[in-house]
């Protein structure tokens, strides 16, 4: 799947196919019922009696009964009513099909939304196997995935439209998600709450992987940072942990343990960079370290004024983090 698709219409989950069954069923109800206000409007337009200034008023029809205009509206409000009650149903049921999806051997995660990243946190098995990641969420195919919502600073909304319906992320609560993804795909996501001044590039990626896939992917990301090899990645790495990088990220198997912005243990796996703002090339790397406020004014990353030198240093080193 088109990783730039947002097609609520296209569903790839048992979530998102009841939504786009309920989706139709409104559909059709509204079009019949839009359909004969045109039809009903046209008619009286059409029988309605005709007049010029100089004829007098008519008021012949004042006290008259009507009561083929009084079947007329109450057949009006009684499919009107019938309408609404089958729309009624229909949501109900389709409400109770949400909460059906078997959560045996789900996966759990925890999402925490701020202004303008996602956190991502993995917490099945033992704690020693917990890990985080940032914009980016991998589940397995065929499996549930049951997904612990948090807001870290304003009201979020985590929508991912191919997999299932829309649930806010609200400081001081916390609220859940399930969903499965059926086939295997990039499927994105997208904050659904106004959320800030970047509220349009907090972006975010759900990857369903074969399930073997998947497990080689949790595996891999358990694991510290490899040290680098290269010189020039050993001198962004000695870099890395003397600035304010240091500061506000963690990477796993170096002393920067941070926990203000993103876990970039294994940053360069990822094929985005800024919640979905920029690809993840050694170009745009480059120029979000050095004036992230470039690419998405108002982000709490500060600008970095390095050399080139060091600058391609550390883009040589963070490109290693796979």
């Amino acid at each position: 799947m088109d990783p730039g698709v947002h097609d609520a219409l296209h569903a790839f989950g048992p979530q998102a196919a009841h939504l786009v069954d309920l989706w139709r069923i409104f559909l059709v109800v509204c079009s019949v019922v839009f359909a004969a206000v045109l039809v009903a409007l046209v008619l009286a337009i059409r029988r309605a009696p005709r007049a010029s200034e100089a004829d007098p008023p008519d008021l012949s029809t004042v006290n008259r009964p009507e009561p083929r205009v009084r079947r007329n509206v109450t057949t009006a409000v009684v499919a009107a009513v019938l309408g609404l009650l089958a729309l009624l149903v229909a949501s109900v049921f389709t409400d109770r099909a949400l909460t059906r999806l078997s959560l045996k051997d789900a996966i759990n995660i925890e999402v925490t939304a701020y202004q303008w990243w996602w956190n991502v946190k993995y917490q099945n098995g033992p704690v020693s196997e917990t890990f985080s990641t940032a914009n980016e969420i991998h589940v397995p195919t065929g499996k549930p995935v049951v997904i612990t919502l948090k807001g870290g600073d304003v009201i979020h909304s985590l929508w991912v439209p191919s997999l299932a319906g829309k649930r806010d992320l609200i400081p001081g609560r916390t609220a859940q998600i399930a969903f499965q993804a059926d086939h295997p795909g990039v499927y994105r996501g997208q904050c659904a709450e106004f959320c800030g001044f970047q509220h349009a590039f907090m972006a975010f990626e759900v990857h369903a992987q074969a399930p073997a896939e998947f497990e080689a992917w949790r595996q891999a990301q358990i694991k510290p940072a490899a040290p680098p090899s290269d010189p020039q990645a050993q001198r962004g790495l000695q870099l890395f942990q003397s600035i304010q990088c240091a500061m506000c990220h963690t990477v796993q198997g170096t002393i920067a343990q941070a926990r203000t912005g993103p876990d970039l243990t294994h940053f360069a796996s990822r094929r985005t960079i800024a919640a979905g703002t920029l690809p993840n090339t050694p170009g745009n790397l480059a120029s979000w370290i050095a004036d992230p406020h470039k690419h998405k004014p108002g982000v709490n990353m500060p600008a970095n004024p390095l050399s080139g030198e060091d600058l391609a240093a550390l883009v040589a080193w963070l490109g290693t983090l796979k």
